[in-house]
């Protein structure tokens, strides 16, 4: 695999130099110059297979002579030992349940199989590596959590202040060993730039710091298995199918367009956003204007007002963003509207929705996988599509007790791993969203 960056600056890489270093030198993503394209006959073959043999056997093709075979089995097996639940709502509708891995958030597939990647290179390079990874809610939570305890990485995790929930930040602030925790005051956006600003000083190049957000195409890659997994469990090649993908930073969302590219017949993306609706004004207009501060919703995950993917996905449409947000190249506006749709959700449809899929359903979600259900209600009154859809529960609702209960009256049943962390003391540093205060701290701790 080769990979270019979104700037169009910088020189080609491997997968392993994108893997490790995260961010292009040019500021830019990395994206793939070229995906394979899985057979009819490869899809079927897989039908009725476990997650991680699903996952094994892709990656097999799409990291071909990146990693070998037998340690890509063994990874995959590894990160990949909990359940992927298909959940029926009616004939036409499954919630695709992705908050059951160890740290009860979808996040946790990206990160688990980044991270073992990332050790696979670094053990056979005897290299260390400081990871910076900014969070607006379950990133830092399940980074934190997949790359706890390893000798050869330190992970530092920037969250804003206010807009995490208890929990959420209790699974990053109660770790320790390689884990550190920075509470910023500030917003989502202002720890992502502090954090890019960081891996373009040349003061720090010599820290070996690295991403573990989705701007890392590590990250990306693994969220592509789980849309292949649902096609097979619920449809037979070349019948189509619908995802509704509750969207901020559009990592998710581009797993998904990776997934479609790789020949996986998917008819339409639901791209659902809370407040923050900065894309689907683009994807309307073909103008694109970042949210400056980003609004705080619900879906405080969600919260993104410049998703650093945006330049992923005008990349794959033809286009050109740099990492500021302008345009220099327009994408195929058409193609891409006839590919995605995306739509906006309030805070009071959220409720309204938590309140009425528990009450018509028995079926308990929260704020993210409610926006993405919405999204999905939304798409099918405006467009009379029926075909067969699966929405993503992206986050078990013990993660968002107070949100869950007062719109239900119900408090979320927590899994035994969330319980663990309530008497557990927190470690946590507080910084304002000034760079140099941030680049202090840095040079300070990894010298």
């Amino acid at each position: 695999m080769r990979l270019y960056s979104t700037n169009l600056k910088a020189e080609e890489v491997s997968f392993e130099t994108a893997l490790i270093t995260g961010l292009a030198p040019d500021k830019g993503l990395y994206m793939p110059k070229q995906l394979p394209m899985f057979s009819k006959e490869e899809l079927t073959s897989m039908k009725g297979e476990p997650y991680p043999e699903i996952a094994f056997r892709l990656l097999r093709k799409i990291l071909a002579g990146e990693v070998d075979e037998a340690s890509l089995r063994a990874i995959t097996y590894d990160a990949y030992n909990y359940e992927v639940p298909l959940e029926r709502v009616d004939g036409s509708t499954y919630i695709m349940r992705l908050d059951r891995g160890p740290t009860s958030s979808f996040k946790d597939f990206a990160a688990r199989m980044m991270a073992r990647l990332m050790q696979y290179y670094l053990k056979k390079e005897n290299r260390k590596l400081r990871i910076l990874t900014a969070t607006s809610g379950d990133t830092g939570s399940a980074v934190a959590d997949a790359f706890y305890g390893l000798d050869n990485i330190d992970v530092i995790v920037l969250f804003p202040r206010t807009e995490v929930s208890d929990r959420q930040r209790k699974q990053m602030t109660t770790l320790g060993k390689n884990i550190s925790a920075l509470s910023i005051e500030g917003k989502f956006d202002d720890c992502q730039a502090m954090v890019k600003q960081a891996f373009a000083d040349e003061d720090l190049k010599h820290m070996n710091l690295s991403s573990a957000n989705s701007i890392n195409i590590g990250r990306l890659v693994p969220q592509s298995i789980y849309y292949f997994y649902a096609y097979l469990k619920l449809k037979n090649y070349p019948e189509e199918i619908v995802f509704s993908i509750p969207s901020g930073n559009f990592g998710n969302m581009m797993g998904c367009v990776l997934a479609k590219n790789m020949g996986l017949p998917v008819k339409k993306i639901v791209a659902s956003v809370n407040e923050n609706d900065e894309v689907p004004i683009f994807l309307d207009t073909g103008s694109y204007s970042k949210i400056e501060p980003s609004k705080n919703c619900l879906s405080n995950a969600m919260n993104v007002g410049h998703p650093s993917n945006l330049a992923r996905l005008i990349s794959m449409y033809g286009g050109q963003m740099d990492e500021k947000g302008y345009i220099h190249k327009a994408p195929d506006m058409e193609k891409l509207k006839q590919d995605i749709y995306s739509i906006p959700v309030t805070d009071v449809d959220t409720k309204a929705t938590i309140k009425e899929f528990y009450e018509e359903h028995n079926i308990l979600i929260e704020p993210h996988g409610a926006v993405g259900i919405k999204g999905l209600m939304e798409y099918r009154k405006a467009t009379k599509d029926s075909t067969l859809a699966v929405t993503l529960e992206t986050a078990d609702p013990a993660k968002f007790p107070a949100e869950v209960r007062s719109v239900i009256g119900v408090e979320p049943e927590p899994p035994q791993h969330l319980k663990d962390i309530e008497s557990r003391p927190e470690h946590m540093e507080h910084l304002s969203t000034d760079y140099g205060q941030f680049k202090a701290y840095l040079q300070k701790k990894l010298g």
